[in-house]
């Protein structure tokens, strides 16, 4: 039988295995603790569609349905830099370009730097879908080792010395999957080797808002203002999916304005613009206040609240359920414990415990919990005894409930 003569490239990448666990999931009372995904029951639904009906009830209501500009929606570009300016950093609308959600602004990044064979470091482990969308430009990812501070800048030194990358991948601040949050001391060292290094120094930022207690530490772009030779080799990419809403796929990036303008060239190959409506929308309900407050940080405040206290619940049912057979980083933030199988007894038992995650990761449904496996975080070297949990979509009786079913399907 003939084969289609598919591109070379897709040979670098596969089906993701996290959407491979999601089948599983309409399978009736499972709780899951795999997907990366906000609630839905914190959306500001009533905040949106007050946005939506602005933009479909003024004089501009034809421009929304309208074709648009790759760059994005002007009111929505300046909405954005005024809300970087309280994130410490200095742009200008035209500083910035809008994207379909923040992952489109890593596909262009791969589409405009990277060739077959370039060098580029990521984080080990890092998102799933950035390995991926890099490797299917023919990228050779180079894994940097992280702790519970974030991506080890000494060795992160070491490596791009070692490899001279075409660029570096960083999620500093709650990582997915690995919750971590970059230190103060390293972002500052991050700078210096960009400006040292003259390394592209890529920076996605989709969980920053998420924090529990002190917000995090400022982004690396930010803490460029003090050393001017690196910024020319920053990027910046954020997203208002896990703040505001998933289904509006509106992002941005922030790069040298060189890497802004084959960005939005190859935009205009892949979508044109993103849709004029969403970003429409998104402007709006950055304006939108509800007394002293915008209607987005009151929205943010329910949202941490929520997610700290899930943590700490699952947390202590972790302790509690298995004890010293997992070994985890209490998050800060984000949404995600990132833990790892010891091959030690559950609590109330003497017997070893298995730290194969993806045979866990198989089994668990059978007892009624879905979790993703943490091998497919990493680029190259993966960790089989780690797996990543979520609390963000499970409320606190589904989180006591969950741990427990976690513990009577951990193989021995």
């Amino acid at each position: 039988m003939s084969s289609l003569p598919f591109a070379a490239r897709l040979d670098q990448v596969h089906t993701s295995a996290i959407r491979e666990i999601f089948k599983l999931l309409a399978r009736p009372g499972i709780i899951s603790f795999a997907g990366g995904f906000p609630d839905p029951a914190l959306f500001d639904v009533e905040g949106i569609r007050e946005a939506t009906g602005q933009a479909l009830g003024d004089a501009s209501a034809g421009a929304v349905l309208q074709y648009g500009a790759t760059e994005g929606w002007g009111p929505l570009r300046q909405a954005v830099a005024t809300h970087m300016a309280g994130k410490g950093i200095s742009v200008q609308p035209d500083g910035l370009i809008t994207t379909t959600g923040s992952q489109q602004a890593l596909d262009l990044i791969g589409k405009t730097m990277i060739n077959p064979g370039d060098k580029v470091i990521v984080e080990g482990p890092t998102f799933l879908a950035t390995i991926q969308c890099f490797k299917l430009y023919g990228a050779d990812l180079v894994s940097a080792p992280i702790d519970a501070d974030g991506v080890r800048v000494d060795e992160l030194e070491k490596l791009i010395i070692q490899h001279k990358p075409k660029l570096v991948y960083l999620i500093p601040s709650f990582g997915n999957p690995s919750g971590a949050m970059l230190t103060l001391e390293r972002r500052k060292k991050i700078v210096q080797l960009a400006a040292q290094h003259q390394v592209l120094i890529v920076e996605d930022d989709p969980y920053g808002e998420l924090y529990f207690g002190s917000p995090p530490p400022p982004s690396i772009m930010a803490l460029a203002n003090d050393v001017p030779e690196a910024k020319p080799w920053l990027a910046y990419c954020g997203s208002f999916s896990k703040v505001l809403s998933p289904g509006i796929r509106v992002g941005w990036m922030i790069a040298p304005p060189e890497l802004l303008a084959k960005a939005t060239m190859c935009k205009q190959f892949s979508d044109a613009h993103t849709s004029n409506l969403s970003q429409a929308i998104a402007a709006n309900y950055l304006q939108l206040k509800d007394g002293n407050q915008t209607r987005l940080d009151k929205t943010l405040a329910v949202v941490r609240s929520t997610y700290a206290q899930r943590a700490q619940t699952m947390a202590q049912c972790l302790q509690r359920e298995l004890g010293n057979a997992l070994t985890y980083t209490q998050p800060q933030g984000g949404m995600f414990f990132w833990t790892r199988l010891t091959g030690q007894p559950t609590p109330g038992s003497n017997t070893a415990t298995s730290q194969d995650a993806t045979a866990y990761a198989k089994r668990a449904p059978d007892h009624g919990i879905a979790f993703v496996p943490g091998a497919p975080f990493f680029a190259v070297n993966p960790d089989t005894a780690t797996l990543r949990l979520s609390y963000a979509t499970s409320d606190l009786g589904k989180i006591e409930e969950g741990v427990g079913r976690l513990a009577k399907a951990l193989p021995v």
